[in-house]
C-alpha cells in the first residue's frame, strides 16, 4: 500500500484483520461524485459536473468492483467515459498498466501512481476501480457502489433513460438488500479467501452459502432479483457469481457447492449475459489469471484449466 504517497512494501491482500482473524476491506479514500450541474453529491465536494469526454474511468477485468461500473457504463450508453484496463495479473506494486493501456495514464506504470497524482501524500490501497477527472487531473471517486450509483444518476439527460438501476419505488428495498448481500456473499467470498483463522473462514463461508441458498430461492421468481427488470442488484450479484466457479470455489475454498449446483442463480447469469452490453464486461482469461497471480493464495502462480464456463453463457475462456 501507498504510505505517505510511497509505495511501502510488496503487494499483499490482507492489510488488516478483526478480533477474529477476519479479513477486514480498506474504506474508499476518494468519495467526490459527479452531478448533472455540478453540486455536491452525498459526500466529498462539489465542482464536477456531468460533461461528455471530461472523465476516465481506470478498471481491471478481474475485478467484482471494477465490473459494476463496466456494467452500468455500458447499460446507461456512457461510452464517451475513456477506460484504460489494467493488466489481470497483481505484481508486487499491485496494479499494473500494459502498452495499451491509453494515454490517460500519462507514462504511470502503476496504478498508485494515478493516485499519488491527485494526492501527492496519499495513504491506503490502490484499488481499483478509479474514476478519473481529466480537466481536474485529479481522482473524482474510487468507490464502486457511488460509481455504480453515479452512471444511473449523475450523467443526467446524457445517460440513456432506457435502463434505471435504481428505480425509486423499489430503492428501499433495493438498499436492504444489497447491504445483506455485500456483507454476506460479495464480500464474503473474500471474507472466506482471505481469512487467517478457521474460525473467521468457517463464519465466512456458511454466510456465502447461506446467501446463495437464500438468493436461489428468491430468483424461483422471475429472471432478476426484483422481477422482470434489472436493477443495480442484479449487477452487484452477477459480477460475483461470473466468477464464482472459476476462482472463489477453488481458490477461495468456497467449495461447499458451485454455481453450477444452483440452476436459478446460473440462469440469471445467463439473463444478464444476454443483456446487451454485458458480455463485454466479462473476461474468463482475465479473472483466471487474475485471481491466481495472488501469491499470498497460488505461490507458484499456476493457473487452472478449468472449469470451462458454463456453455449456456457462451463465453470463451481467451
Amino acid at each position: 500500500m501507498l504510505v505517505n504517497g510511497q509505495w511501502s512494501a510488496d503487494w499483499h491482500p490482507v492489510q488488516a484483520t478483526d478480533s477474529k482473524g477476519g479479513f477486514v476491506r480498506q474504506q474508499s479514500g476518494f468519495r467526490n461524485w459527479i452531478t448533472p450541474d455540478g453540486s455536491p453529491g452525498p459526500t466529498g465536494e462539489g465542482g464536477f459536473k456531468a460533461e461528455r469526454d471530461r472523465y476516465h474511468l481506470f478498471v481491471a477485468l478481474i475485478c467484482p468492483w471494477a465490473s459494476r461500473t463496466l456494467i452500468a457504463r455500458a447499460l446507461r450508453r456512457l461510452e464517451f467515459i475513456s477506460m484504460s484496463v489494467v493488466e489481470p495479473a497483481l505484481s508486487a506494486q499491485g496494479w499494473r498498466f500494459g502498452a495499451d493501456a491509453g494515454p490517460e495514464r500519462d507514462g504511470a506504470a502503476y496504478l498508485h501512481e494515478i493516485y499519488t497524482r491527485a494526492a501527492p501524500h496519499y495513504t491506503g490501497r490502490a484499488t481499483v476501480p478509479v474514476l478519473w477527472d481529466k480537466r481536474r487531473r485529479t481522482i473524482v471517486n474510487n468507490e464502486s457502489a457511488d460509481i455504480l450509483r453515479m452512471f444511473n444518476a449523475g450523467f443526467g439527460d446524457l445517460a440513456d433513460p432506457a435502463i434505471d438501476l435504481y428505480p425509486a419505488p423499489l430503492q428501499a428495498e433495493i438498499d436492504a438488500l444489497n447491504e445483506r448481500m455485500y456483507a454476506r456473499l460479495n464480500n464474503g467470498v473474500y471474507r472466506a479467501g482471505f481469512a487467517t483463522t478457521q474460525v473467521a473462514y468457517e463464519e465466512a463461508c456458511a454466510d456465502v452459502f447461506a446467501m446463495l441458498d437464500e438468493l436461489e430461492a428468491r430468483l424461483s421468481a422471475g429472471p432478476f432479483l426484483f422481477g422482470a427488470g434489472l436493477t443495480g442488484s442484479d449487477v452487484r450479484l452477477f459480477v460475483t457469481l461470473i466468477r464464482f466457479d472459476a476462482a472463489y470455489h477453488g481458490l477461495f475454498k468456497c467449495n461447499l457447492r458451485r454455481l453450477a449446483d444452483y440452476p436459478n442463480l446460473s440462469r440469471h447469469v445467463a439473463a444478464m449475459l444476454d443483456v446487451p452490453g454485458v458480455r463485454g464486461t466479462v473476461s474468463i482469461d482475465h479473472i483466471k489469471r487474475g485471481y491466481y497471480s495472488i501469491r499470498a493464495l497460488n505461490p507458484t502462480g499456476i493457473v487452472p484449466l478449468g472449469p470451462a464456463p458454463d456453455a449456456s453463457w457462451r463465453l470463451s475462456e481467451a
